[in-house]
This record gives structure tokens, C-alpha cells and sequence, in this order.
């Protein structure tokens, strides 16, 4: 086994003090900051920058929500409120690029922060992953994945909203594994449950909740592993499993830790 990389993540302020500029800004999003699960996908993304020698920062204590969540509830009041304070603090830094491994923070970050004076090239991580490949600083190899079946599950707000859906099917089909599509993907992709604010409130009545209807055709497609590109997606697809008892036998993966434990990260 490797031996693990040993790395330092600079904050922005810690880069401003040394006169230093990163070549991105690395958005690491409240689920990627605090949820349990979700910040192995920060440190499977962080492990991946350091090996192909990227030069980044984060905001660190100064980065805070993007909104999303309360603009999604209703809450117009708050959302431009975070947005008003995140634009202030990513202009007097001079940020140009982000990259967030959040399709959440992505969307609001691309799409809806230009209105309130927030203008920035920001990349999803798995586009910056693919970046990456192409130009040769990162190389991919299946070792554990080759020839596994892996089914993709596509974000709402990666696909549908921002037609991102290449990228991630590249990248698992560089790890030489065996990709198997669900019946609704792409553009006929279906939710996993938790966009629009939906995860913090409580499920309204109906035949099937909708990450159990999710996990169930992710199941059926014969996978042992679920790829997502969503910190959201991903805690409602392992609910899924879980409840359908099949936590032993199908692991469901972000792309990064996909590429990191090819990599041996």
C-alpha cells in the first residue's frame, strides 16, 4: 500500500499573508464541512489537488451556506442575506474560479450569485476531475473497480439544471468498470429525495418515499456499487440501502472517492 500524502490546506487568508494566489478557490459546502459522510468526499477531493499538485485554498471559517436551502424553503430574506455576505468576502479576495463538490452550491454559485454582483467561473468537481485527466496530471486506474458494475445516479441540480452529464460517466468508465445505466438517467433522471430544501423537512404523504423508489431501480440494475456526484444524493441513496438491507453488498461512492481509491489515496 502507498504511503499516505501528507498535505497542508491553506486557507485564503493564510494565502493573502504569504502573496500568494491559488489557481481555485475550493468550495467545500456545509455537507462537505460538517456531515460525517459527506467529508470523506472533501478529503478524497483534497488527497486528489495535492497529488496532481493543484494549487487551491478554502475559505475556511469564513465560508458559510450559499442559501440554496432557504431561497428552495421560501426564505428570499435569507438567501441574499448569505449571498450578499459570500460575494463580499469572495470579491475582497479577488476569487475568479471555484470548484465545489456540491451541485447545490454549485447551481447558486453559478446561476443565481451574478444577479446579486457575484460573478466567478465555477466548475463542478467532477468537470475539474475530467479537466484534470485530460491534460495528464491525474491518471486513472481501475485496480479495485475494473470490471465492477457501477451504476450512475444523475444530481438534479448537475444534470437537469446545468446539463453536466458526461463528465462523471467518463470517470468511471476510466476506472475500466463495467457502467450500467438506470432506466431514468440523464435528462429522465429522477431525484433522490432531498432537493428543493427537502431533506430538512418531513416527508409528505404518498405511496413510496422518493429515495426508496430511487435506491430500489439503483437495486435492480444489478450494480455493486452507486456512483453519485452529490453530497445530498449520496446520504439518500445509503438511506435506501440501507433500509433495503443491502449495505453489505452495494456501497454507494461519490466520484472523487472512486478516483482516490483507485488512486490508492
Amino acid at each position: 500500500m502507498a504511503e499516505p500524502i501528507q498535505f497542508k490546506i491553506y486557507t485564503m487568508a493564510e494565502m493573502m499573508a504569504m502573496d500568494r494566489t491559488p489557481e481555485i478557490l475550493f468550495w467545500v459546502g456545509c455537507a462537505g464541512s460538517f456531515d460525517q459522510r459527506a467529508q470523506s468526499i472533501t478529503k478524497a477531493f483534497v488527497k486528489i489537488l495535492n497529488k496532481a499538485n493543484v494549487d487551491f485554498a478554502v475559505l475556511g471559517t469564513e465560508e458559510s451556506c450559499t442559501g440554496d436551502p432557504a431561497r428552495r424553503a421560501g426564505n428570499e430574506f435569507i438567501f441574499q442575506m448569505k449571498a450578499a455576505e459570500n460575494i463580499q468576502t469572495l470579491n475582497a479576495y479577488g476569487i475568479k474560479r471555484i470548484v465545489t463538490a456540491c451541485p447545490h452550491c454549485f447551481n447558486t454559485l453559478k446561476n443565481e450569485y451574478p444577479e446579486l454582483g457575484g460573478n466567478f467561473e465555477v466548475i463542478h468537481h467532477t468537470v475539474f476531475l475530467q479537466g484534470l485527466l485530460d491534460s495528464g496530471k491525474i491518471s486513472i486506474e481501475g485496480g479495485a473497480y475494473k470490471g465492477k458494475k457501477i451504476t450512475y445516479h444523475d444530481s438534479c441540480y448537475l444534470g437537469r439544471a446545468n446539463d453536466i452529464y458526461e463528465a462523471p460517466r467518463k470517470l468511471i468508465m476510466a476506472l475500466d468498470a463495467a457502467l450500467v445505466e438506470m432506466p431514468r438517467s440523464r435528462k429522465n433522471g429522477f431525484c433522490c429525495g432531498a432537493g428543493g430544501a427537502q431533506v430538512f423537512k418531513d416527508a409528505e404523504p404518498g405511496r413510496k418515499e422518493v429515495y426508496m423508489e430511487r435506491a430500489d431501480e439503483a437495486i435492480a440494475t444489478g450494480s455493486s456499487i452507486i456512483a453519485a456526484a452529490c453530497p445530498f444524493c449520496m446520504i439518500m441513496l445509503e438511506s435506501g440501502i440501507k433500509e433495503q438491507d443491502q449495505a453489505d453488498n452495494i456501497k454507494v461512492l461519490d466520484i472523487a472517492e472512486l478516483i482516490a481509491n483507485a488512486q490508492d489515496l
